[in-house]
């Protein structure tokens, strides 16, 4: 309850931690008049959000009779409000709106990514107005868990939480957790003690992503002014659309940015490409950019025209002939690690979807938040291997930082 400016409890399951937040905001709400906004990188509708764990606080508390629970907001009789909101649906514009708020409460915060910080933090600026944190980490790489953990900002207050600090742990949990410490000890590690895995539970790249961390291709990649740039786009219809941006010399391919948003059309992503200020060599889209909007009845390959944008269609390939044309060409690309850091993220969080019935992997990538900047990457790879490309110019090889 002490004022800090970032208050960050992490670790493994059955720990309480989303439950002394919710009651700790409350209790502060029924306080004093506080506008607390409930975040989280994705949230598709408010049951994805934490309204009925703050619902079931509050009763708790005994303090019906002091909140007035709605649909989308939670109301203190005192001028207290409690807002819903996924950072990454709001887009820039919409989360500035947040500026007045008191508290923002980011639950799931492992998946936030580097833009939506970038973002968020800024616009939290209300004279001892505080973040909060909670989440059950899985890579050490994660920007989330660099961010709080492995370097944590000034005027923070950081802990771990495990299962063994929750006195009122389930006798039910407890059958769980020794089953599995039992049966899959790095598995145990993560889910119950918060320790970071190697790699995510059926990561499609995890191999190809390992080596290059350990052949430092992932570091300082400068644009060659030089050298043109062709961008590789997964075009999202009421989701997100992920660009990558790449330049090819000699037998490499630098990643040298990355931009993905959702809610905003394609205007948006023509207005990026220019103020990016890149040369440019081709535009690479998914086959699907010939569909028609039923809307305009114009495809959104005519509409990115009218904005300057000349798209080359990517091959169709079947997904598993897709994802070995990118596991081949992870082989030889460089990344830079600061304006690509939330596509690496989706390209080690990219996996296998799971089957829970039969408890094995499904032959289908999940889609989540991943699925958009690696099926980007993809396409980038499909074009590599069915397109051919302009002789590139001989330039000597680069250290990378």
């Amino acid at each position: 309850m002490e004022p800090r400016r970032y208050k960050v409890m992490y670790g493994g399951r059955g720990s309480g931690k989303s439950w002394a937040a919710a009651r700790a905001l409350v209790l502060q709400a029924y306080l004093e008049p506080l506008r607390v906004l409930c975040a989280r990188e994705t949230q598709k509708s408010i049951n994805e959000s934490v309204h009925e764990l703050l619902k079931v606080q509050i009763a708790a508390l005994g303090l019906d009779t002091e909140f007035v629970v709605q649909e989308q907001r939670i109301l203190g009789r005192n001028g207290s409000e409690f807002a819903f909101a996924g950072l990454r649906q709001q887009g820039i514009t919409n989360i500035k709106s947040f500026e007045g708020f008191d508290r923002v409460w980011v639950e799931e915060a492992q998946v936030v990514t580097r833009r939506s910080w970038e973002v968020l933090i800024p616009t939290i600026r209300k004279p001892g107005s505080e973040i909060w944190v909670t989440f059950n980490p899985e890579l050490d790489t994660d920007e989330t868990y660099k961010r709080f953990v492995s370097n944590p900002p000034a005027d923070s207050w950081v802990q771990k939480v495990n299962w063994d600090a929750n006195p009122w742990f389930p006798a039910v949990l407890e059958q769980e957790r020794l089953y599995l410490k039992d049966r899959d000890p790095v598995a145990y590690r993560n889910i119950w003690e918060g320790e970071c895995r190697p790699t995510v539970d059926g990561a499609i790249y995890a191999r190809e992503m390992q080596l290059a961390g350990s052949q430092e291709r992932i570091g300082r990649v400068p644009y060659e002014p030089s050298v043109l740039v062709s961008t590789y786009w997964d075009l999202g219809v009421g989701d997100s659309t992920a660009i990558w941006f790449a330049q090819h010399v000699n037998n490499e391919v630098r990643l040298i940015d990355y931009y993905e948003a959702t809610g905003v059309g394609l205007p948006h992503y023509a207005e990026v490409i220019k103020t990016r200020g890149y040369h440019y060599n081709r535009h690479v889209a998914p086959h699907d950019i010939n569909v028609r909007e039923l809307g305009s009845g114009r495809s959104r390959l005519e509409i990115a025209q009218s904005l300057g944008i000349c798209f080359d269609i990517a091959p169709k390939l079947s997904l598993e002939d897709g994802i070995a044309a990118a596991r081949n060409l992870l082989l030889k690309c460089y990344f830079d690690k600061d304006k690509c850091a939330d596509g690496i993220n989706c390209l080690r969080h990219y996996r296998w979807d799971w089957n829970q019935r039969l408890d094995m992997a499904k032959p289908t990538p999940l889609h989540d938040w991943a699925s958009h900047g690696a099926d980007a990457f993809r396409y980038l790879a499909v074009a590599e291997r069915a397109v051919a490309k302009p002789k590139p110019i001989a330039y000597p090889k680069m250290g990378y930082a």
